[in-house]
This record gives structure tokens, C-alpha cells and sequence, in this order.
């Protein structure tokens, strides 16, 4: 996907993995091959009639042919069930030793385990993500409720924050421009004015201009620091190092 979104995170998996010597840390492969693949976004909101998960699927197999046995995607766009579901049928129809976990779900379950405590929970995203409600349909089940920006600053101050071709995140992502993260600040911002005790940086870009986990008292989530954790859990649960909530 985002070729900084992947390098992001293996950094993360290495973050959080228990290890004092190079040889301590685990097998990884990262294969980034952004050119290959549809944006998601322009799928999910009828501008493009490619289905991103076709050109998705060569990659688990190149996974799959390389050992791997779990893999994640850092994007969150691309769990939306018209994209993951044909992907995952795939997955199951080759055969496939490799398990592709689903980072949205395995964001409701850190929620629930790690922040019980969360009732009303903001959301920022492309608007891929924002129109398909992905994150909606697997949390409120769980029993948060989901806030998102009004659709006019989801536009513009999201969206834009992560496609602008001047100053966004996409076109300018190390180091990451003012213009970006005061939208995504004020993103934020908004969504705490509407209720929010937490946000989710949904869009695997976002961490890269707001790396903090907290902003006074409302949490941060990183979809991708979740992946990345349960990406351990599922491979190598020992080497999981602890965290603070």
C-alpha cells in the first residue's frame, strides 16, 4: 500500500518485540509494491472499477511462497468488507497456509480488552473508509459508539490532509508538512468537541504526522500499532512486549 505505511510498520513490529541482540528479533517480510495496486479510496467511492484485492492477492502469494504464516496490511481502507472479503475468499480457495488478520477487527478487540473503559470513540479515515462505515459496522457491535467528522471537514480536512498532491501526507511523507497535521489536529479537535473520549488515526498515514498516544486526556489509537502487535501474538507471543494503556 503506502510504501511509508509499510515501513512503519515493521518498525512497529520490531517496537514491540522483546529483543536485546539482532538475532533476538523476528523473521520479517515486507513486500511494498504500491505501484500494482488501485487505490483503494477511488474503488470504494466508484471512480475506479479495479478491485484493489486482484492485485493484492499476488502479493500473499509471493508471502505465502516466501514462509510466511501470518501477514497484515497496513491500510485501513482496504479491510472494507467489498475489498478483505473477496481477498480473504481467495486466501482460502489457493489453500493457503498464511492468515490474513483483519487489523479493524483486531482494533475492536484492543479496545475492548485495553480501554474497556471507552464509550464514544471519534474516527479519521479516508473516505474510502468513511463511506463503506467499516469501522462502524465492526465496533458498535462491540458497544462504542462511533463519531465521525461532519462530511464537509471529512473532505476537507481529513481527506485532504492525506491526498492534498501540495502538502499531503502521500506526496510529503518524511517529514510530514505543518499543513497536514494542523488538519489532522484540528480533526481531532472537532471530534472531541463532539463527544469523543478517544480517536482512531484510521488511515495507516495518519501516525506519521500525529505520533503522540495521547493528547491531554483523549487516547490516540494506531490501528497500525495494533496490527503490528497482534501480528506477534499470533507468530511469536513471547517476544510481545508489555505496554502501557
Amino acid at each position: 500500500m503506502g510504501p511509508y505505511a509499510g515501513l512503519d510498520l515493521a518498525r512497529k513490529v520490531f517496537d514491540n518485540t522483546i529483543a536485546s541482540r539482532d538475532q533476538e528479533h523476528l523473521p520479517l517480510v515486507l513486500v511494498s509494491a504500491p505501484e500494482e495496486i488501485e487505490d483503494r479510496t477511488l474503488f470504494l467511492t466508484g471512480k475506479s472499477n479495479r478491485n484493489p484485492a486482484e492485485s493484492i492477492f499476488p502479493i500473499i502469494s509471493s508471502l505465502e511462497q516466501a514462509g510466511a504464516t501470518v501477514a497484515g496490511i497496513p491500510c485501513n481502507t482496504a479491510h472494507a468488507p467489498q475489498i478483505f472479503d473477496p481477498l480473504a475468499a481467495k486466501i482460502k480457495e489457493a489453500g493457503y497456509r498464511v492468515r490474513l488478520l483483519h487489523m479493524i477487527k483486531e482494533v475492536g478487540q484492543f479496545i475492548r480488552e485495553s480501554h474497556s473503559n471507552l464509550k464514544c470513540i471519534g474516527l479519521l479515515s479516508t473516505m474510502g473508509t468513511f463511506r463503506t462505515r467499516t469501522y462502524p459496522m465492526i465496533l458498535e457491535p462491540l458497544g462504542f459508539t462511533l463519531i465521525t467528522p461532519e462530511e464537509s471537514l471529512q473532505k476537507s480536512l481529513v481527506h485532504d490532509a492525506i491526498y492534498n498532491p501540495q502538502y499531503g501526507i502521500k506526496a510529503h511523507p518524511n517529514p510530514v508538512s505543518t499543513n497536514a497535521r494542523m488538519q489532522l489536529l484540528q480533526g481531532i479537535a472537532h471530534l472531541r468537541e463532539k463527544g469523543a473520549d478517544a480517536v482512531i488515526l484510521g488511515c495507516t498515514e495518519i501516525p506519521l504526522a500525529i505520533t503522540e498516544n495521547r493528547i491531554d486526556d483523549l487516547v490516540l489509537i494506531d490501528p497500525a500499532f495494533v496490527l503490528a502487535r497482534a501480528l506477534i501474538r499470533e507468530t511469536y507471543p513471547k517476544k510481545l512486549r508489555s505496554h502501557e494503556l
